[in-house]
């Protein structure tokens, strides 16, 4: 990556205090993101994935504390930042859509108020022009009929129109930065192609930079230019995504792809992945989290992880025995 990535998160570790003990949930976890990029991070449920977006929005659960790393936006540290200075910055330069818009949005708040009130934070806008602006995002987001849907409430709109409003709010004051944290959860194939479509074309035209979490391979190869994959909070590889699916190194990546539906595999051919996710509660944690379900692992994967780069420098593996 030649410019100044809009986003660069460096060794950064994640513990959480529980009744059960320490949990080690991310542990040096490191990529970047370009201007305009579309990055994806995939993995299993658990992997770490949605506590990496939290922890960069600064709003991780009091019960979870950074113990190493960095995040820097544009060459802020957001880790370190004021949240008085947090609070500027997210809904302004950037934005999350979260996994449930139904619990993300208000429900005793029209929809139209709700993309006002960002606006009115952070956009720059009058009060008397705040909803006429919320109305042109409906616009801009494809909700028929957006005067009257303006005046609605979230009970009131479908699964679909819900996540297009939580675009519209994220979107509202074209931020640099967009986290999209499972955006089309629950929703119908048709509708989540749709989702997809607008946050990559709107992306395109405001130059903005996705982070995409996701567990769905397939959605990630069609949409992003580059895949982190996370394995109980370790990032295991990262390729451009054409690179990872011609090539995957990781044992788990490979494994990933096979489990993963293709229009030229058919569903009986589908491989699970054996095992599971280790407990991060564990004090003896191997330094490879995945060499318990690893069928090439060696005598040396008891030693710290290697992290090897590619020809380009646009790859990683973490593995002592890759494909």
């Amino acid at each position: 990556m030649t410019a100044a990535p809009v986003l660069a998160v460096d060794n950064l570790s994640v513990e959480f205090r529980t009744r059960g003990g320490l949990v080690r949930a991310l542990e040096h976890v490191s990529f970047e993101i370009g201007k305009g990029e579309m990055v994806a991070i995939v993995g299993e449920s658990g992997s770490g994935k949605s506590v990496t977006a939290y922890t960069v929005m600064g709003i991780l659960d009091p019960a979870g504390r950074v113990s190493t790393g960095t995040a820097s936006f544009g060459g802020l540290d957001l880790l370190t930042t004021p949240e008085a200075v947090l609070r500027d910055i997210r809904g302004r330069e950037m934005s999350m859509i979260f996994q449930n818009p139904r619990v993300a949005l208000n429900p005793i708040r029209r929809v139209g108020d709700q993309i006002a009130d960002v606006l009115l934070q952070h956009g720059n806008v009058t009060r008397p022009e705040a909803p006429q602006r919320a109305v042109d995002m409906l616009t801009r987001v494809r909700i028929p009929d957006p005067a009257r849907r303006a005046k609605a409430y979230p009970f009131e709109l479908s699964g679909g129109m819900c996540q297009r409003i939580m675009i519209a709010i994220a979107l509202s004051c074209a931020p640099r930065l967009l986290i999209a944290d499972e955006p089309t959860t629950g929703l119908d194939v048709t509708t989540q192609a749709a989702i997809m479509d607008l946050i990559a074309e709107l992306g395109a035209e405001q130059g903005m930079s996705t982070l995409l979490i996701t567990h769905d391979l397939g959605m990630a190869a069609e949409y992003c230019d580059r895949i982190v994959v996370m394995h109980a909070g370790h990032i295991v590889e990262s390729a451009p995504t054409a690179e990872l699916f011609a090539h995957p190194r990781h044992p788990y990546t490979a494994k990933l792809i096979a489990a993963t539906p293709r229009p030229a595999v058919s569903l009986i051919d589908l491989a699970a992945i054996p095992g599971n996710l280790p407990d991060l509660r564990q004090a003896d944690i191997p330094p490879c989290r995945y060499v318990a379900r690893c069928e090439r692992r060696l005598p040396r994967c008891d030693q710290a992880l290697p992290r090897v780069l590619g020809d380009h420098g646009d790859s990683m593996v973490a593995c002592w025995n890759p494909l």
